[in-house]
C-alpha cells in the first residue's frame, strides 16, 4: 500500500499543470483583500453612526474561501481524470490491478496538498484581509461584531485551522467526482456547481429558508464547525459530520463508477453505510431548550404566554397570580444561542410594551436570541398588562410631597402617606405586601424555568436595574450575562449616593444654562439663567407661584421637582424640545404665573403639580427606599443645601413618599456579590452613568459605557454605538474596554 501511494506522490509531482492550479490559489488571497480594500473604501466614506450598520468582514476568508476550495478540489479531479484523458490509467491498472486500492491510495496524497495548501491560504488570506483593514478591524458593529476579527479574538484562531484544514476534504471531494465522472471538464463542471451555483441558489431563496439552506453548503460548513457564533443553524458536530459526508459521498460515488466496472462491490457498500450515518448526525435532534409555554401571537411581532406565580413566594404553595409573558423570537436564521431577558423600567413599566415600541434595538440580537419580557406583578399602565388588582386611580395618583421643616411636619408627612397608601392596600393586602423588586426577581426565575433555559441573558433599564441586581443576588448561577442601562440597581440611599446625583444633575444644569446662552430661540436668551432660576426658586419659598386660574401654587421645592426632569432629558439635540420648554415655563414664571410648569406636568401626569404616585412607591418603599428617619432626614436636607445650589432638595422627593409607608421593606437595597457571577456591563449619559456603574463595581471583570451626552434608556432608545457595544458583549460575553466612550452622532448638514 505504502508503494502504491509513493507512487501516486510521484505522479502528482511530476504533472506540472499541479504546480500551476497551486500557483493559482493565491488568486483567493488577492481576492479577500480587494474585496476587502473595497469595503474599507466604502467605510471611510461614511459617518461613525452610519459605520455601525456595516457588515462584518470577519476573518477575511468569505470571499477568497470558495476559490481556495475550487481549485483544491481540482487538484483532486485532475489527479484521476488526467489518467483517463492521457491513457495512463491503464498503465497505473497493470501495475496496480485492484481499482479501489489506486483510488484510496491517490487519497492521502491529495489529502495532504490539500491540508497544506488550505492551510496557508486561511492564513493567508486572513493576514491580507487584516492588513487592508489596519486599525479598522476592532470597530464595533450594531450586530455585536467587529469589523475584523483578528487572531486575539476568540475563535478566530481554530477557525482559520478549521477552514484550512477543510482543504483536505475539497481535495478529496474532487477526487471523487473525479473518479465518477472521468472527464476533466465534466469534473470541473461539476464542482462549479457544489461550490459556486448551489451556494449562489440558496442566497437567493426567500428568507429563513436561503439561510437554512446555505447553512448545509460546504463552504459555510468550517465557520459553523469553529466560530462561537456562526451564521448558521447548525452545532459543530453535525457542521462536522456534514463536513466529512461530502468527501465521503464523492468518494463512494467514485469507488460505486469502479466497482461496477470491475464487479467489486464492498467499497460500495462500505461507502453507501458511512453516508447514511454522518447524513444522520445534522438530523439528531438539537439540545435547543424545552418551553412549558404556550405562545400565541398578541402585538404585533410580538407572541404572548401566561405564567401563574405565587403572590408570596415565602409561601410557593398558596394563592397565585397570573403574569403575562412577551417574546420576540428568534428569527430562525443563525443558530439560537438562547434567551435575552428585558426588565422594564418604572418601577411599573410594562416589558410586552417595551418589545411593542422598540423591538427595533433588538434586531440584531434576535438573529441569535429569543428576546423574553413581561408584565411584571407591580406594573401599573393601563391596558391589557395591568393586574386589575388596584384600581388606575389608586396606581397613578397620590399626595403632593414637600419638605418639612421639623419633625412635627415630617410626622404629619408620613400620616399622609400612610393613609394614601391604605387607600390601596386594603384592596388587596396580601398582594399590596409583595411588590418588592426580590419578588419580581423570583418571577423572573419562574419564567426561566418554564422557558427550559439554563441561563439567562439580561437588558435591564432604568429601573429594572433593582430586580436584575435583585435576581444576580439571589440566582448568580442562572445569569449568562448581565447589561445594565440607566439605573442605580438598589443603591442605598445615602450621603454618597446624594453627592452623586446632585453633582450630576448640577452639571446638566449648567449645560442647560450654556445652551440658553448659545441659542437665540430660548426665552430666557441674553438672561442669567442660573440666576434668573435661583431667584424664582427662593421667591418661591417665600410666597409660592400660583397657576392662574388654577387654585395651585408652587413652591421652590415644587420647581426643582417638575424641572428635573426636563434638565436631565432635554429631547433630541440640538432641537432640544424639552429645554425649549422648560425655559418657557421658567420665563412665565418668574413674571408670576407657574402655568407653563403646570401644562407639561399635568400633560404626563393628569395633576397640575408632581404627584408621588402610589403606584411607584409601591415598590420603592418595598425596596427600601428611605430618607432614615427624621434625623437622617435633616442631615441629607443639610447635605443638599451645602453641594446643590440649584437643586438642593430634589433627591429627597422619592424617598420622603415611603416615610410611614405601611409594607414591610422586603429588599433591602445592596449591590450583586463579587463572586459568582460574569462579568457584567453598564451603560449611562452624562447623568446616569456613575450611578448605573455602581451596580457592577465588585463583580470582577465588569466595565461600562459613558455615552456623552444626555438620555436615559440608551438602548431601548437605539442609541446605536451602546447598542453596538452592548451587543458584542450579550454575543460574545466580552466587555467592553475599560474607559469606552459612545457620542451622539453629529447632526446632518
Amino acid at each position: 500500500m505504502f508503494d502504491v501511494i509513493a507512487a501516486e506522490w510521484e505522479k502528482f509531482r511530476s504533472l506540472r499543470s499541479n504546480g500551476w492550479l497551486l500557483l493559482a490559489s493565491l488568486l483567493a488571497v488577492g481576492l479577500s483583500a480587494g474585496v476587502t480594500a473595497m469595503v474599507v473604501r466604502g467605510y471611510d466614506n461614511q459617518t461613525p453612526d452610519e459605520r455601525l450598520s456595516f457588515s462584518s468582514v470577519g476573518d477575511g476568508l468569505s470571499t477568497g474561501l470558495p476559490v481556495a476550495y475550487f481549485v483544491l478540489a481540482a487538484l483532486g479531479a485532475l489527479s484521476v481524470s488526467s489518467e483517463h484523458a492521457t491513457g495512463m490509467i491503464r498503465t497505473s491498472l497493470v501495475a496496480v490491478p485492484r481499482r479501489g486500492l489506486l483510488l484510496f491510495a491517490k487519497a492521502p496524497v491529495v489529502a495532504g496538498i490539500g491540508l497544506a495548501a488550505g492551510l496557508a491560504l486561511a492564513f493567508g488570506m486572513h493576514a491580507a484581509a487584516m492588513a487592508v483593514l489596519g486599525g479598522r478591524a476592532d470597530d464595533r458593529l450594531l450586530d455585536g461584531t467587529t469589523l475584523g476579527t483578528t487572531l486575539s479574538q476568540p475563535g478566530v484562531l481554530p477557525g482559520l485551522l478549521v477552514a484550512g484544514a477543510a482543504g483536505a476534504a475539497a481535495a478529496l471531494v474532487g477526487l471523487g467526482v473525479g473518479a465518477l465522472v472521468r472527464s476533466t471538464a465534466g469534473a470541473l463542471v461539476t464542482l462549479i456547481v457544489i461550490l459556486f451555483v448551489l451556494p449562489g441558489a440558496a442566497q437567493v431563496l426567500p428568507r429563513p429558508l436561503g439561510p437554512r439552506v446555505g447553512s448545509f453548503m460546504f463552504e459555510n460548513l468550517p465557520e459553523q464547525i469553529a466560530h462561537p457564533h456562526p451564521e448558521g443553524v447548525l452545532g459543530p458536530i453535525a457542521a462536522l459530520a456534514l463536513l466529512i459526508a461530502y468527501p465521503v459521498v464523492a468518494l463512494t460515488g467514485g469507488a460505486a463508477a469502479i466497482a461496477l466496472r470491475g464487479r467489486r462491490f464492498r467499497p460500495l457498500a462500505v461507502g453507501l453505510a458511512a453516508t447514511v450515518l454522518l447524513a444522520l448526525v445534522p438530523a439528531l435532534p438539537s439540545s435547543a431548550s424545552t418551553s412549558a409555554l404556550t405562545w400565541s401571537k398578541c402585538r404585533g411581532e410580538v407572541e404572548c404566554a401566561t405564567l401563574a406565580v405565587p403572590v408570596d413566594w415565602a409561601r410557593p404553595q398558596g394563592r397565585k397570580i397570573t403574569i403575562r409573558l412577551g417574546r420576540l423570537p428568534a428569527t430562525g436564521t443563525h443558530r439560537r444561542l438562547g434567551v435575552v431577558f428585558s426588565i422594564p423600567g418604572g418601577p411599573g413599566g410594562s416589558g410586552i410594551g417595551d418589545l411593542e415600541k422598540h423591538g427595533a434595538s433588538f434586531a440584531e440580537l434576535r438573529r441569535h436570541f429569543d428576546v423574553v419580557s413581561f408584565a411584571p406583578r407591580n406594573v401599573t399602565d393601563d391596558g391589557p398588562d395591568r393586574p386589575r388588582a388596584f384600581s388606575l386611580d389608586c396606581l397613578k395618583t397620590g399626595p403632593w410631597i414637600e419638605l418639612p421643616d421639623d419633625r412635627a411636619e415630617f410626622a404629619a408627612l408620613g400620616e399622609r402617606n400612610r393613609a394614601a397608601a391604605e387607600q390601596c392596600r386594603r384592596a388587596d393586602p396580601e398582594y399590596f405586601d409583595n411588590l418588592d423588586s426580590a419578588s419580581v426577581a423570583r418571577d423572573i426565575e419562574a419564567v426561566r424555568a418554564a422557558l427550559g433555559e439554563a441561563r439567562l441573558s439580561f437588558v435591564a433599564t432604568s429601573y429594572g436595574t433593582v430586580p436584575a441586581a435583585a435576581y444576580a443576588r439571589l440566582f448568580p448561577g442562572r445569569v449568562r450575562a448581565m447589561y445594565v442601562d440607566g439605573g442605580d440597581g438598589g443603591r442605598p440611599e445615602g450621603e454618597a449616593e446624594q453627592r452623586v446625583r446632585y453633582a450630576s444633575i448640577e452639571r446638566q444644569f449648567a449645560r442647560f444654562a450654556a445652551w440658553c446662552r448659545a441659542t437665540t430661540t430660548c426665552a430666557l436668551h441674553g438672561r442669567d439663567v442660573v440666576r434668573v432660576w435661583q431667584d424664582l426658586v427662593a421667591s418661591a419659598d417665600r410666597s409660592p407661584v400660583p397657576v392662574r386660574g388654577r387654585g395651585v401654587a408652587y413652591s421652590g421645592f415644587d420647581f426643582k421637582v417638575a424641572a428635573a426632569p426636563s434638565v436631565v432629558s432635554p429631547g433630541p439635540m440640538p432641537q432640544a424640545p424639552r429645554w425649549h420648554e422648560l425655559a418657557a415655563a421658567i420665563a412665565k414664571a418668574a413674571a408670576g404665573d407657574a402655568a407653563g410648569f403646570a401644562s407639561y406636568v399635568e400633560a404626563v401626569t393628569g395633576s397640575p403639580k408632581p404627584m408621588s404616585f402610589r403606584g411607584m412607591n409601591m415598590t420603592h418603599c418595598q425596596d427600601g427606599l428611605s430618607v432614615g428617619g427624621y434625623e437622617g432626614y435633616r442631615r441629607l436636607r443639610a447635605l443638599g443645601e451645602k453641594v446643590s445650589p440649584n437643586f438642593a432638595g430634589n433627591e429627597l422627593w422619592h424617598p420622603l413618599a415611603c416615610v410611614g409607608w405601611p409594607a414591610p421593606v422586603k429588599n433591602p437595597p445592596a449591590a450583586p456579590p463579587s463572586r459568582g457571577l460574569p462579568p457584567m456591563v453598564a451603560a449611562g449619559s452624562w447623568t446616569d452613568h456613575d450611578d448605573t456603574a455602581y451596580l457592577v463595581r465588585n463583580v470582577p471583570g465588569s466595565s461600562t459605557i459613558r455615552y456623552d451626552g444626555s438620555g436615559h434608556g440608551l438602548y431601548l432608545s437605539g442609541e446605536r454605538c451602546t447598542i453596538a457595544h452592548a451587543n458584542r458583549y450579550l454575543l460574545t460575553l466580552t466587555p467592553p474596554a475599560p474607559g469606552t466612550t459612545c457620542a451622539p452622532p453629529a447632526p446632518k448638514p
